[in-house]
């Protein structure tokens, strides 16, 4: 069993008196993380969203009832809540009324559920993301050697917890992952109305990573109009399949104001969506792979340890360019990804001189460990 970075961090706040929230795209091991806390423990009552008669229970339920359904529970978990109408209404009940019990919420969507339950439970929640396992987490788990030597592999087939499990069953469990049940909760809110658009936008998001994508030019490669590329790529975000990075602009000279990148929590997820698990060493697209591996590796850190800071990538009019940059009490650090650690690059004098440098560093295979762990 991997241990979840998360584990700790949530036992150490049961005693805080607050609703612990969970979200993280399907398949991600909140329903395992949750059950591996619970082990043991007595009265644990658990809810899934996704079965139908549970979504009947919990929905518009009052006090009275709530009562019946508890019975003697002290701890209370509802599963892949965002599928349960109104369920913000009835955890605030469960939270307010019922005292003596703990309660923990997970789903696999912001699509409704932080709507649903960010007013409900303002003042009275403590929320996580769980992403697909981390580096970090493989190298507590067996080592950073072992890790290591398992780069291309993860560059290739991703971090989802079947996949790291499942060794020679990647490709096929990464085609069923990749398919429909990882877009569950949008089709089924009907939030989608043209789905071969979706999977046409996905497939041309996956062929981008690394570069600025433009609306216009992907609605015109979609064949939808600007907004509606707008809404899915919204609605794709908060179904925590892929997260945006936008230019860092202010007010230099010839930067870039309004650009913006789009990548993949997963790397397995976007091999999958293009249907290419080539070797990595074979691949026209090294570069962009690692890229995303690495940023998106650095994004699990940042928020596991809890960064408050923001994280943007910068260019110029000149195609100057700075991979990624974090920003944090008015300081930046700016880092740059390589593939070859022998190739030469410095940071452009542009942004030196107009911002307050804390650190720059070259990413490499040679030394991203460093970066993400």
């Amino acid at each position: 069993m991997i241990k979840r970075i998360l584990q700790d961090k949530i036992i150490s706040e049961l005693n805080l008196n607050k609703a612990i929230v969970i979200l993280g795209a399907r398949q991600t091991g909140k329903t395992t993380l949750l059950n591996i806390i619970f082990a043991g423990k007595e009265k644990v009552l658990i809810f899934n969203g996704d079965d139908p008669e549970t979504r009947t229970l919990l929905t518009n339920v009052g006090t009275k009832q709530l009562e019946q359904i508890i019975g003697d529970a002290s701890i209370v978990v509802v599963d892949e809540a965002q599928r349960i109408q109104n369920i913000g209404i009835t955890l605030k009940i469960l939270y307010d009324q019922f005292k003596n019990i703990r309660l923990f919420v997970s789903g696999s969507s912001s699509l409704d559920l932080a709507n649903e339950i960010n007013e409900p439970l303002t003042g009275r929640k403590i929320e996580h993301q769980l992403y697909p396992v981390s580096f970090k987490e493989m190298v507590n788990h067996h080592g950073l050697w072992e890790e290591k030597r398992s780069l291309n592999t993860r560059l290739i087939y991703g971090y989802y917890p079947e996949i790291v499990t499942h060794k020679g069953k990647e490709i096929t469990l990464l085609k069923n992952l990749a398919g429909s049940y990882l877009y569950k909760d949008i089709l089924s809110f009907g939030k989608i109305k043209k789905p071969f658009i979706l999977d046409k936008l996905l497939n041309a998001l996956a062929l981008q990573i690394g570069s600025e994508v433009s609306y216009n030019k992907l609605s015109q490669l979609v064949g939808a109009d600007k907004e509606t590329v707008e809404r899915y790529i919204d609605l794709l975000e908060k179904a925590f399949i892929i997260f945006k990075l936008n230019a860092l602009s202010r007010n230099v000279r010839n930067e870039i104001k309004k650009g913006k990148k789009i990548f993949f929590y997963d790397n397995g997820i976007r091999n999958a969506i293009i249907g290419n698990f080539k070797n990595f060493e074979l691949r026209y697209d090294r570069g962009a792979l690692w890229e995303n591996f690495i940023i998106s590796e650095r994004i699990k850190y940042l928020n596991y340890t809890g960064f408050y800071g923001s994280y943007y990538f910068w260019r110029t009019t000149q195609q100057q360019e700075i991979d990624f940059i974090e920003e944090i009490d008015g300081k930046f650090n700016a880092y740059e990804f390589k593939l070859n650690s022998k190739k030469h690059y410095k940071i452009p004098n542009t942004f030196i001189k107009n911002y307050e440098i804390e650190n720059i560093d070259i990413i490499t295979p040679e030394n991203f460990e460093k970066f993400i762990i």
